[in-house]
């Protein structure tokens, strides 16, 4: 009897071919290392030594059946080796995770949400006809802000990578994540400045009575109108009514008015100059101030995301808990209808100007920080499947909704401070910072027991430009140490020690009495142009270059779930039209 074995050779001796079997069945165990088991009665060592034709076919039977598991078995185990080793690289590559979701989503939220929404979306909502702007304001919100989040949470989270190194997507697009880094690390020294502003503000509402609140200060002019008690300017001995400002019998009109801390802020915290040509010296008490910022954010981040994971939990909440509060103080204040009907009554002609719909796709870039490459970084530190579709939603919105909460306020104190000193609200603030700087620390006088409120208001300044700093010098840092491991990566804290030391010498120019003038270019230039460039390119690569299909598969492969091919349209046109 012939019988032919699995590799076709002819054999008439069955126990020949079954000793062969066994032979290869032996080495795919060794290969395997798996310990293969059958559920037959005849076990494989203890078939008989000789073998009848239909013993053979059983035989070969559970040969060929255990082989098949055995190969299948190796498979999965290898398949599960691959996985842990993989998450295990990650664990160990020296970039760590987060230690639970609410970390990212805190960490995002605290570096979307800064302390330019207490100023920078009201004051432009102020300039640019109030509700009018909200209307363009929410529609790039949904068009624009929504898809590029989602874009970077997947980049970032998919390959675990810094704002540079994550273009070994499309290494010729490198040049992307230079310009983002390059802007982040700009950014970052001037956020620093404002914070030390903050700082100056809280060291001096330690006092029984807010020096912003009265007009009997040396710094103060003859146009200082104390909104409280109408109370005499005081300036070289002459006495001035506060109410009109007479110096030399001479009236001044309403027009010329300013409030104490309106003064207070310019010259006292500023003394600024009449213009960017005149750069005056250094102010030491902002100096001092900024060193302060520089040395806190250190601390912060000296341990990496371990600790700002834990420090946003506090960061993050307070300073809803005081805009809560404020927000029921402002809406009793007398004229703070006239500020809400101001942002809420839209100028419909205004939404014929490019201006305004420029102006707020602008303050939606800067508002939710798409471009900086912060995003990037902060789901560079998630795990491979987390579920990055909740984040992608959750924090446009909250940073939108807090935006707006912010400007509903400040527009309820721009509604009193009109009716207090006898305007219209178009007309009582003329900068941007000074809203933060100006209106809020009016109410804040206006208050029963005002310093209390005071340190409680600038305390969450504090930790709304501290949570922005996170995010900001996380991504400078984690890009560096990612391009350069061998360099940087065990020295991880010089590395931020150098970073720090580079920002404070890098702010002094801010610092100077002329710096605002200097911080509102840079502030133009950088933080609104090189993040919405950015923008444009990440749409084009994913759209154009990568293709949008396989980054469906990328986040398939990470959450289990395909993306609707609506994202699709939107990276590839909606999207980068818009923003252009």
């Amino acid at each position: 009897m012939e019988v032919v074995d699995a590799n076709g050779n002819v054999s008439s001796n069955i126990d020949d071919v079954l000793l062969k079997w066994k032979s290869d069945y032996a080495d795919l165990l060794n290969q395997t290392g798996n310990q293969v088991t059958t559920d037959r009665n005849i076990p494989i060592d203890q078939s008989p030594a000789v073998l009848t034709e239909s013993d053979f076919l059983l035989t070969e039977e559970i040969l060929f059946e255990e082989v098949f598991n055995a190969e299948k078995n190796g498979r999965l185990q290898t398949e599960s080796q691959t996985e842990s080793q993989t998450e295990s690289q990650h664990e160990d590559d020296g970039r760590g995770k987060w230690s639970g979701n609410l970390d990212f989503l805190l960490s995002c939220v605290g570096y979307a949400v800064s302390i330019t929404n207490i100023w920078r979306f009201p004051y432009l909502c102020y300039k640019n006809g109030g509700g009018a702007f909200l209307i363009p304001y929410v529609i790039f919100l949904v068009i624009c802000v929504l898809p590029l989040i989602f874009i970077e949470y997947a980049l970032g989270q998919f390959s675990s990578s810094g704002v540079l190194t994550v273009w070994k997507i499309s290494p010729l697009l490198k040049g992307i994540g230079y310009g983002t880094l390059l802007a982040s690390a700009i950014y970052c020294t001037y956020v620093n400045v404002i914070i030390s502003w903050v700082l100056y503000f809280l060291y001096q509402s330690f006092t029984s009575v807010l020096p912003w609140s009265h007009c009997n200060n040396e710094w103060n002019t003859i146009n200082c109108h104390d909104v409280h008690n109408h109370s005499s300017g005081i300036q070289n001995g002459t006495v001035y009514d506060s109410s009109f400002g007479i110096q030399n019998g001479t009236l001044t009109s309403n027009a010329t008015k300013k409030t104490a801390s309106e003064e207070f802020w310019t010259h006292k915290v500023l003394k600024i100059t009449d213009g960017i040509e005149n750069i005056g010296g250094i102010r030491l008490e902002l100096l001092i101030c900024l060193f302060i910022a520089w040395l806190i954010v250190f601390l912060c981040l000296c341990k990496g995301i371990k600790s700002s994971g834990k420090v946003v939990y506090v960061t993050v909440t307070f300073p809803y808990i005081v805009l809560l509060i404020f927000l029921v103080r402002a809406v009793t204040l007398p004229g703070a209808i006239d500020g809400i009907k101001f942002m809420f009554i839209p100028k419909w002609n205004k939404l014929l100007s490019s201006q305004v719909w420029g102006e707020a796709a602008l303050q939606i870039f800067f508002s939710t920080a798409v471009g900086w490459g912060g995003y990037i970084t902060f789901a560079s530190f998630n795990r491979f499947n987390h579920n990055l579709y909740r984040e992608a939603i959750l924090v446009p919105f909250i940073n939108g909704g807090t935006s707006i909460l912010a400007g509903f306020i400040a527009f309820c104190i721009l509604g009193y401070m009109a009716n207090v000193k006898g305007m219209q609200v178009a007309e009582v603030v003329d900068q941007g910072p000074g809203l933060a700087f100006v209106a809020y620390p009016e109410a804040i006088s206006t208050f029963p027991v005002s310093p209390l409120w005071a340190v409680l208001f600038f305390l969450m300044m504090l930790t709304l430009g501290i949570d922005t700093q996170f995010g900001t010098i996380e991504t400078v840092h984690s890009a560096l140490v990612d391009e350069y491991p061998k360099l940087l990566r065990n020295r991880k804290t010089l590395f931020m020690t150098t970073i720090c030391c580079v920002g404070f010498l890098s702010g002094i120019p801010y610092v100077m009495n002329g710096g605002i003038y200097i911080l509102q270019t840079v502030d133009w230039y950088v933080g609104l142009i090189a993040p919405m460039i950015a923008a444009i390119m990440e749409c084009i690569l994913i759209g154009w270059i990568y293709g949008t299909e396989q980054f469906y598969d990328d986040i398939e492969m990470m959450t289990g779930r395909r993306p609707s091919p609506l994202w699709g349209i939107f990276w590839k046109f909606i999207t980068p039209t818009s923003v252009v």
